[in-house]
């Protein structure tokens, strides 16, 4: 990274907001997807630079900081006329062709089994836009595989709420199956298991089985012969309190594989079975046969199973079932933010939080904050499927989401803090404000007559300019501030700042400052201002932003979520 690239991005940045950059947004910008030229050398003595100083990307912030503080000091005018050093072409984005080992171009079948007990969160989408979009590379079929074999944790509700999840990013599946709707091709399965010796009946206690497990010791179960074993399992299935294991290898140094259930009782009803059923299979065992007989080439899953492939490949091995190739990637952690059903469930249930809340990473929480679906989707397939462990900040996501947003999002004047501004001497005016600053989006309507309402925060003594209007004079601030006009010519150096008319209305932003901090549940922050008049117009759900605020979701008429700056 070199210093142009900071001082480049600091007077685009300026430029694009009425010449006042914001650190905060010129960072992300520095390393963004855009190819920058460097047309005229002399503009680096202006910030106190002989050449084209290489920087170490840890001292970017600091030297960011300082040329940001110098842009800002400069008019309007002076920005424009600096910018003329620098040509920005923005890079044009090549797609990688996946490559999976012995695939087929229209061959390739793969599937996303999500387990229907809650709503699915940002690791169940690197999930499923892997096996999507991989389908999709080699013109093959994806499947959606709901693995329901656990009427524990398995509601009914969940089926049709996942699936919106996924249609909400934009996946859309060649087939949806049921892992229960096999479950008597399954238990043949597991009868021929039984036949061929690869598996017995285990009546042992849990205690029991955990211990010996721990030490590597067979159990005495596993001498059984076919007879007794088939006779067990059909008691199983009338009432007997017992487990069908594999016969791995007690002494493996891989414990997983000593020994591991295929089957267990579960005595609860099932949101599509019924009370049909009360032995089910593990995943293990489902899960391997699933893949095999539906076609699956290549079977995703996340590195905590990559200890399991033995059980897989085994059970498969057994039946004589084709093997699919599996493939592991790492499971998705956010810096800061609980990101499993196993973590985030107590705290919906303690803490009167819901699914949507825009604080949880959860596919509905991501997108009612305002994150796009497009952006969700670059974010996860940009991690890859190294198995390395990572823990990325959103403030990755955010930037792309930014880079989204920016050329599409309308611009509105947002005033948190209110204070009533009376403009003695001032004109009336009718104007016509860009809705965004470099598109053609249109434009808002804005009448003005002399009385404003600005945040309280942005007055201060002397001359201010109501941004896109005229220069005013502050000469008294109390719980209602006046100034005096003074003329509608930018003299470039005063200080810019937001305004509303009264014929502004109270919105409500809620914002995220993150879900836990020392064990604590973080609050959402709650800020309430005025949104000018035409923001009545901003539909539901429409993402905008609020000059020198941020970006926003409208969530419903009067209130917003804030996405990022």
């Amino acid at each position: 990274m070199r210093v142009s690239a900071v001082i480049a991005f600091a007077l685009k940045n300026a430029v694009e907001h009425g010449g006042k950059a914001s650190l905060k947004s010129v960072i992300p910008k520095i390393f963004s997807g855009t190819n920058l030229e460097l047309l005229d050398e002399s503009i680096l003595k202006n910030f106190g630079y002989d050449d084209d100083t290489q920087v170490e990307k840890k001292d970017v912030p600091a030297i960011a900081e300082k040329i940001v503080s110098a842009v800002n000091s400069l008019s309007i005018e002076e920005q424009n006329k600096l910018m003329e050093a620098f040509s920005f072409e923005e890079k044009k984005k090549e797609e990688k062709a996946l490559s999976l080992p012995q695939a087929e171009r229209g061959k390739v079948v793969t599937r996303f089994p999500p387990e229907p007990n809650g709503y699915l969160h940002i690791g169940h989408a690197k999930a499923a836009f892997i096996d999507y979009v991989c389908a999709k590379e080699y013109e093959g079929r994806f499947q959606l595989r709901f693995d329901d074999t656990n009427p524990l944790k398995e509601e009914a509700i969940y089926y049709d709420e996942q699936k919106k999840d996924l249609r909400a990013l934009g996946i859309a599946w060649d087939e949806e199956l049921h892992t229960s709707d096999d479950i008597e091709l399954l238990y043949s399965y597991c009868e021929e298991m039984l036949k061929k010796g690869c598996a017995y009946v285990c009546t042992c206690s849990e205690d029991e089985i955990r211990k010996k497990r721990s030490s590597g010791m067979e159990c005495e179960c596993r001498a059984r012969d076919e007879e007794e074993n088939l006779a067990l399992w059909r008691e199983m299935l009338d009432g007997l309190k017992a487990i069908v294991r594999l016969k791995g290898d007690m002494k493996s140094q891989n414990t997983a594989f000593r020994d591991p259930a295929l089957f267990r009782v579960i005595e609860a009803k099932h949101p599509r079975q019924g009370n049909k059923y009360r032995v089910w299979p593990t995943y293990d065992f489902a899960g391997a046969i699933e893949d095999s007989i539906h076609g699956v080439t290549h079977a995703f899953r996340s590195k905590e199973y990559e200890l399991r492939d033995a059980v897989y490949f085994s059970v498969l091995e057994c039946l004589g079932l084709r093997k699919p190739i599996l493939m592991e990637f790492s499971r998705l952690e956010l810096e800061n933010m609980p990101v499993s059903k196993r973590l985030l469930k107590p705290l919906v249930e303690k803490e009167n939080i819901e699914w949507d809340d825009i604080r949880l990473p959860t596919i509905r929480g991501l997108l009612r904050r305002g994150f796009l679906p497009q952006a969700i989707k670059e974010f996860v397939l940009g991690l890859g499927f190294s198995k390395s462990e990572a823990k990325p900040s959103i403030e990755i996501l955010e930037a792309i989401n930014r880079k989204l947003l920016d050329p599409v999002a309308k611009r509105y004047f947002f005033v948190p803090e209110p204070v009533e501004l009376i403009v003695e001497g001032a004109p009336e005016l009718v104007i016509n404000l860009k809705l965004h600053p470099e598109r053609d989006l249109g434009y808002r309507r804005i009448e003005t007559r002399g009385r404003f309402f600005v945040s309280r925060q942005d007055l201060g003594e002397g001359e201010v300019r109501l941004k896109d209007l005229y220069n005013v004079r502050i000469e008294s601030i109390g719980d209602r501030a006046y100034a005096s006009f003074v003329s509608r010519e930018m003299k470039g150096n005063e200080k810019k700042i937001q305004w509303v008319t009264e014929n502004s209305f109270e919105v409500e932003v809620i914002k995220a400052n993150g879900l836990m901090d020392n064990g604590e549940v973080v609050p959402l922050e709650r800020i309430t201002g005025l949104l000018e008049g035409s923001g009545r117009d901003i539909e539901e759900g429409e993402h905008v932003q609020f000059e020198r605020f941020g970006f926003c979701r409208r969530d419903d008429e009067n209130r917003f979520c804030y996405t990022h700056r």
